[in-house]
Parts: C-alpha cells; structure tokens; sequence
C-alpha cells in the first residue's frame, strides 16, 4: 500500500482512540443518542404496521398456510436490521451536521491551542449553515453518482462498476467529513476539492477506511464522529500549512 494512502488511512482510525474524551463526549453522544432514538421510533412504528398487516393476512389464509407468518417474520426482522446498518450513517450525517462542525472545532482547539476557527457560529447559528452545506454537497454529488449507477447495466463496464463505486465512495466521504474542520475557516467546497486534489492518495486513502467503517455493523454506528476526528486531524497536520502559506502569500 502507498505510504500515503496508508497515511489517510491512518487519520480516520485515529478518530476512534478520541472518542472518549472527556471535552469531545458531548459532541460525540449526543447526535448518536439522537438517531438511536429515533430509528428506535421507526422501528417501533414499522413493527406495530408489519404486525397490524399480517393479522390481516392470517384472517385470509388457509389453516394449513399458518405457517408462513413464523416465515415472513424472520424476514421482516432481517430486512430491518439491514436497513439499519447501512442507512444509519446517511441519516447520521444529517441530523449531526451541527455537532461535527462543533466537534471539528473542539478538536482543532485541542491541536492547535490559541487557535480559533474563523466562523464563531453557535450551536443555535450551526443548525441552518449545516443543513444547507449538506444540500450543497448533496447537490455536488448525485449528477456525478448517477453514471456511476448506470455503468452498473452495461455489459462488460459493469465488471468495473464495483470499483469505480468504491473509488467514488471514498473520494466523496472525504469531501463529506473535511469539510467540517476547512468549513470552519471559511475554506468554500470547491478550493476544499481543490485542496484534496493535491493529496489525493491520502484523501482517498482515509475515504477508504471511513467506507470500510460503515460497511462494519456496529462500528458503522461509530464512524461518523471518529471521521470528523481524523478528518480535523488531517486538516491540523497535512493542509493547515498549506492554508496559511496560501493566505500569507
């Protein structure tokens, strides 16, 4: 493996080692007790439907198809956890894009002492700024994701498609988790592409690892802060330098 594709690595499994830290747990408990509670809430609203739905059934079916209901069951519990898994983190992303800036910030301090990011927004200030950051990322990467999906259907390319996928993934979970330390210093989305580009086995190498993450049941549930954490620890180590010299020029 390239050193710097281990080194970007490196940064997102860093995260994980800081996750307990006494000045970052608010950060990190609370928009994960926030999506805890509320995909317990759609799974106890799917559950009571699903039950509801098959005591309609049974009242249809034959005596001797009773059985299917101990068979549909297991599927329905299945198909639930799947969802879970691996819709978790997307809606994680969401809902915690107040508290990763914040956590960026937290981090940073840590860091770089006497340094403070340049936007002073509050928690209050946070909510409307993330929420439209991530429609502008969302709207950077769903026209590039969709011929993507179409390689899927052609034969021959769709040999590739698994890794063009993959490639893809890493490179846009970058963008998603370093924008939060470079969204700080007021650093727009395109000079932040601008900027990874230039590193860009690291940058891939850490969307990589953030990917594997989120593929793992129960570290998925895990990977969004320790990402903000690596990610703000690349940024302090690996483009900060860069930045200043940029601004000083």
């Amino acid at each position: 493996m390239p050193a710097a594709l281990y080194k970007g690595a490196s940064y997102a499994f860093a995260g994980l080692r800081h996750l307990g830290d006494r000045d970052l747990r608010l950060f990190v408990l609370a928009p994960l007790l926030l999506n805890i509670v509320l995909f317990a809430l759609a799974i106890w609203w799917a559950g009571s439907a699903f039950e509801n739905w098959m005591d309609w059934l049974v009242q249809w079916l034959p005596d001797w198809l009773d059985w299917l209901e101990w068979l549909v069951w297991p599927i329905f519990a299945l198909a639930i956890i799947l969802l879970v898994f691996y819709t978790f983190t997307m809606i994680a992303n969401i809902i915690g894009a107040p508290f990763n800036g914040l956590l960026a910030e937290k981090v940073e301090q840590r860091q770089l002492p006497g340094v403070e990011p340049a936007t002073g927004r509050s928690m209050w200030q946070e909510i409307p700024y993330a929420l439209v950051h991530e429609v502008r990322k969302w709207a950077y990467i769903v026209p590039r994701a969709l011929p993507l999906l179409v390689i899927f259907l052609l034969p021959g390319l769709n040999a590739l498609a698994p890794l063009l996928w993959f490639g893809f993934g890493a490179w846009m979970l970058a963008l998603e988790y370093v924008d939060y330390p470079m969204g700080n210093h007021g650093i727009s989305f395109r000079e932040q592409r601008r900027m990874l580009s230039e590193r860009r086995m690291m940058t891939l190498g850490f969307g990589a690892a953030v990917m594997v993450m989120t593929l793992v049941p129960g570290l998925n549930f895990l990977s969004m802060p320790s990402a903000v954490i690596g990610a703000t620890l690349m940024w302090t180590e690996q483009f900060r330098a860069d930045q200043d010299s940029l601004d000083s020029s």
